[in-house]
């Protein structure tokens, strides 16, 4: 049993776990503060080190994925209740428990680490950083995959670390970061990895992993600010059409992009007048409009992007879905009927989908939460020179979702040397070029649009090459080189 005091110390180390772990979303957009990751990881990882048992060390590893989560996702809660309209009594519990769920991969890594710990201080930094990483990999893949706020994305240009991402990805960056915090515990050992990490990372990022390709394009990238609460309602149909003639019709460009589902209806059920204008405007000045829409056939409908303009027209289909938002689990109906979502039953798309060629690229297309995977967006390439996200963040209001989703997209320009376009709804549309830097954005909330000029990128980073496989393989060296010394004398 336990006496007092020790329980009032393990009540303590719990409550520093969860406000690390709160601390930890900081080191993410839109607060930037990514040289604190290492810091924050050093935390994580001194508590499970000072963990009496497993036990112990999984209820640290619980805390400090709960405080991570609650904070760092917790627009769940505004798209469930505000826009979905689900009652607070129900949306609460549900956000919870999604944050909790997500709390059980740390829970994990910390109760791994407690019944493997080796003796040695460094090869405890090895096996911690490769459980940290391997855990947010787990999560990019388990039930579908919700690999938001994976680690590596804090380092995201303009970090000096963002010159790993070609080579190793983002769960590489992940493995880095932790490794970089433990080893802090003996602090000049810790500082001077950091300074060769910041001094090579700087390097990477000198380095042409792709070249430009081609003469540069000119761009438009619209953002309606069309609000979520009216985007499906009959009486604002007429008015979200006409705004968006209106910004395509005075913003030319060689590639105009709308946002995900700007056109909220059925393409094939749209006034053939109405398609002939949108063609038009675009096609008389020799440009080309991808926007998004429905596209159904009888029983099944997808969320897609369609292509009009001087080019043939062009479908890409969503083929990664968003459970509760795009497709219902089996089993979950009762519960998605107490939200008033449209279109939450999409069917998928096929999972290989050629390139658009569009304004006289290859350009791979993608609709909103699928450039949160890696290796999907890496399939369309090397025939892809440019990266194209349409996206509808209005589901999550004027939370922390729309700056991190950004991030996300600059780690996926990182990672394939593409530069990325991004058309949102209500924020943030941008710009990002093939090194992951934000060139251009839109204030979020506001209508407007985005021009400027992009040039496509050919050639293959290693990244785009090998995928995770790189960072898989140092996460497995150093969890065997941290249990091999499991004699010896605890330090």
């Amino acid at each position: 049993m336990l006496t007092t005091s020790a329980a009032s110390r393990q009540r303590v180390g719990y409550a520093l776990a969860a406000l690390s772990g709160a601390a930890g979303v900081l080191c993410f957009a839109p607060f930037g503060l990514f040289w604190l990751a290492p810091a924050v990881w050093l935390a994580f990882f001194y508590l499970l080190r000072e963990a009496g048992d497993v036990r112990q060390a999984a209820l640290t590893g619980l805390a400090f994925g709960l405080g991570f989560f609650l904070v760092g996702v917790s627009w769940v809660y505004v798209s469930l209740s505000v826009f979905g309209a689900m009652p607070w009594w129900l949306a609460g519990p549900a956000a919870f428990l999604f944050c909790a769920f997500m709390a059980l991969h740390p829970m994990l890594a910390g109760t791994l680490f407690k019944r493997w710990q080796p003796y040695t201080w460094w090869s405890q930094a090895l096996l911690f950083a490769a459980l940290v990483a391997a855990v947010d990999w787990l999560r990019s893949w388990i039930f579908t995959g919700f690999p938001w706020l994976a680690v590596g994305y804090s380092q995201a240009a303009p970090s000096p670390l963002a010159g790993f991402a070609p080579l190793l990805g983002v769960h590489g960056l992940s493995l880095i970061v932790a490794l970089s915090g433990a080893l802090l515990l003996r602090w000049r050992l810790g500082l001077g990895f950091l300074v060769v990490l910041v001094i090579v990372g700087s390097a990477l990022r000198q380095i042409p992993w792709t070249l430009p390709s081609g003469e540069p394009i000119s761009v438009a990238l619209i953002q309606g600010n069309v609000p979520q609460d009216m985007k499906f309602r009959p009486e604002a149909f007429a008015r979200t059409l006409d705004l968006y003639h209106q910004l395509v019709a005075q913003n030319p460009a060689h590639l105009v992009v709308l946002p995900e589902t700007a056109i909220p209806a059925f393409f094939d059920q749209l006034a053939p007048d109405y398609v002939a204008a949108l063609k038009s405007a675009v096609s008389e000045k020799g440009g080309d409009l991808l926007f998004g829409t429905l596209i159904g056939n009888g029983e099944r409908y997808f969320n897609s992007a369609v292509s009009l303009g001087k080019s043939p027209l062009q479908i890409y289909s969503k083929q990664h879905l968003v459970p509760f938002g795009e497709t219902i689990p089996a089993g979950f109906a009762w519960f998605m009927s107490f939200a008033n979502i449209p279109m939450s039953a999409f069917s998928r798309g096929p999972e290989q989908q050629q390139a658009m060629a569009l304004a006289g690229q290859k350009i791979a297309v993608n609709i909103c939460y699928e450039d949160v995977f890696g290796e999907e967006i890496i399939r369309a390439l090397p025939a892809a020179g440019i990266l194209v996200n349409l996206s509808n963040t209005a589901w999550f209001g004027r939370s922390l979702a729309q700056p991190q989703h950004l991030q996300i997209a600059q780690m996926r320009a990182s990672e394939s040397g593409r530069p990325m376009l991004r058309a949102t709804n209500t924020g943030m549309t941008a710009m990002v070029t093939a090194q992951g830097e934000v060139s251009g954005v839109l204030p979020a909330f506001t209508t407007g649009v985005l021009r400027g000029q992009v040039q496509a990128h050919t050639g293959m980073t290693p990244y785009a090459r090998l995928g995770n496989w790189p960072a898989l393989g140092l996460m497995a060296v150093c969890i065997f080189l941290g249990l091999a010394p499991r004699r010896g004398r605890r330090t």
